[in-house]
């Protein structure tokens, strides 16, 4: 594997526990990633770490192993309640795939007890379940931890637990940053003991996560794990068994074009990234149809109880394909992804760097692709620059088929289709306005006819970006979009009542409307929240009378005139001394005499 040093678990500086070792054996990792050699040491040393290392390079036994002879040189045992190690990393999937490296080791340590706090479940059930079993082992995401801390009322004293920890892990904590947990990372740390080690483990460092190394770390050591033979200057940051490809194709053309590789790949494990859920599910299902004899499961951020078992169903898969957002991108190992599919360019990056990292893993080869459209291939060069990850063109997809018929077709017989391609584009186009690399990604750059073919929509929606144009190069469909019928029999009933309330109801009177912005020039609603908040506080907090509001404003003329020489300062000092009254009365003169002097 190319992406191990020589060295043998025994020929670490620090001997590692027996039973470890058998575990190590057993999983078949028999040689140490860099990473692994340059933590385990440094972290059993009793050092604080923060590692940047290429995505897939084996960050996560660098910090499982340390954390079980950290605890197993624990001069008082652990009680049942008593936390003494903490693991937080962005998404449930990452959370839930550590508990499961973690369990393999903690099989010969019956002394230990993890527990695994992540949303998607009830947390009565998490806190009843902490009671029962204790922990000294957690692993979780920051909302679900941060809500376990204030469930106190519920017999559950996590704060109290935590006061005897030994090492806390922020695993992919770039990734925790740039989802917004940073506050609730600030609300976990205050739980927490100084007297700790931390490591902090990332594939990206940025000034961010620095901020954060300042106020969790002491001291760290700093590692950064190149892969071999970069040069220092130009430290690539995908690995280096991994082909990054990428494809030009025309917005009409791109679908089919996907589709058609997929054919070609069937006996394959793929990754096909979209930009938002929405897009997961419109073109999740078409595949479904599109793509035969293949297993196709769709994963995105708004499924909340079915994420944990679609991840582990892919995961057990020989060939299959996963259908996701970029809630997948991060650190999440699946075995034997063959190709990772980036359909849309991702919102940052970054994130470009992470979804790559999801094939060609601890050394294995694997393989990236992404579909750009004529107008986007400057993003190349973009990415070879800003994140060192050179990219190469694939010629095109040969013996590509139009399947947009069959699509549009899906949408005419179930109007749910016809629901999701509607919603599909808007929030494609929504999210394509907001891109982070607003250079190259230009909303006034797309062809939107061109679009609307590629997403093979029946008829354009109502949007404010589409507001008084024409749009020739797309054809609707002759067919009046509202007689399209669901599938789902309760579905079209409570359609079809709803439509005849309507009907029924008298016409409401004309309103006169604020027409909508475009998604690319509305201020944001924390903005527009601010806003009302800090007008609410004014208009409420102002308790001063109106008779102290008169004497501060005479007060400030009167320090005016002072500064402007228009009164001396023995004159000053009566007046703003004397009873409120007589300075209302005391003022005129004094001004009056003062404009005689200017005079």
């Amino acid at each position: 594997m190319d992406n191990t040093t020589d060295g043998t678990w025994d020929s670490l500086p620090v001997k590692l526990n027996d039973s470890i070792l058998l575990t190590l054996e057993e999983l078949k990792f028999t040689h140490m990633t860099p990473v692994q050699a340059a933590c385990i040491p440094l972290f059993m040393r009793n050092k604080d770490v923060a590692a940047e290392a290429v995505t897939g390079s084996g960050k996560t036994l660098a910090f499982v192993i340390p954390i079980i002879e950290l605890l197993l040189k624990r001069e008082e045992k652990l009680k049942k309640m008593q936390v003494g190690a903490l693991v937080v990393t962005p998404t449930r999937e990452l959370a839930l795939q550590i508990s499961e490296v973690m369990e393999q080791f903690l099989q010969k340590f019956p002394q230990f007890t993890q527990i695994l706090l992540i949303g998607g479940s009830n947390p009565i059930e998490d806190v009843e379940k902490f009671k029962d079993q204790g922990a000294n082992i957690v692993i979780a995401t920051p909302g679900r931890l941060e809500d376990m801390f204030r469930r106190k009322s519920d017999g559950l004293d996590l704060a109290s637990s935590v006061k005897s920890l030994d090492v806390l892990v922020l695993d992919e904590a770039d990734r925790l940053l740039d989802m917004g947990f940073e506050a609730s990372l600030n609300t976990i740390l205050g739980h927490l003991p100084k007297q700790r080690r931390t490591g902090l483990f990332s594939a990206t460092q940025t000034q961010e996560l620095e901020k954060l190394v300042r106020a969790g770390l002491r001291n760290p050591v700093r590692i950064t794990v190149k892969e071999k033979g970069v040069a220092a200057t130009a430290v690539q940051k995908t690995p280096s068994r991994l082909c990054n490809y990428y494809t030009i194709c025309r917005s009409e053309n791109k679908f089919n074009s996907l589709v058609t590789f997929l054919r070609q790949h069937k006996h394959e494990k793929h990754l096909v990234f979209f930009s938002t859920c929405a897009c997961v599910e419109y073109y999740g299902r078409a595949l479904e149809t599109l793509v035969k004899k293949v297993t196709v499961h769709c994963i995105h951020g708004k499924m909340k109880n079915k994420r944990n078992k679609i991840f582990a169903d892919f995961r057990a898969l020989k060939s299959g394909i996963l259908v996701c957002t970029d809630v997948m991108a991060r650190g999440i190992d699946i075995p034997d992804v063959n190709w990772v599919l980036q359909y849309d360019p991702p919102s940052s990056a970054s994130a470009f760097v992470h979804r790559c990292g999801r094939t060609a893993r601890i050394g294995n080869q694997g393989n990236a692709l992404v579909f750009l459209l004529p107008m986007e291939e400057s993003y190349v060069n973009f990415l070879s620059i800003n994140q060192k990850c050179p990219l190469q063109k694939m010629p095109p997809i040969g013996d590509v088929v139009d399947v947009l018929p069959k699509v549009k077709a899906m949408a005419l017989a179930d109007r749910a289709m016809f629901d999701r391609s509607m919603r599909a584009f808007v929030s494609y186009v929504q999210a394509y306005a907001k891109h982070e690399c607003s250079l190259i990604f230009r909303i006034k750059d797309l062809d939107f006819a061109s679009l609307a073919r590629g997403f093979a929509l029946l008829r354009l929606p109502k949007m404010p970006e589409l507001r008084g144009k024409t749009f020739p190069g797309f054809i609707e469909t002759t067919v009046d979009t509202e007689t399209i019928r669901y599938k789902d029999k309760n579905r079209e009933k409570q359609r079809q009542k709803m439509l005849a309330e309507l009907k029924d109801r008298p016409p409401l009177p004309r309103r006169t409307f604020v027409k909508n912005k475009a998604w690319s020039k509305q201020t944001t609603k924390k903005e527009r929240r601010k806003k009302r908040a800090a007008k609410r506080k004014h208009d409420e907090g102002s308790d001063v009378e109106d008779e102290d509001m008169k004497e501060l404003l005479n007060d400030t003329r009167l320090l005016k005139k002072l500064k402007k020489g228009q009164i001396s300062e023995e004159d000053f000092e009566k007046q703003i001394t004397s009873d409120p009254k007589s300075k209302h009365r005391t003022e005129g003169p004094s001004h009056d005499s003062s404009k005689k002097e200017d005079v």
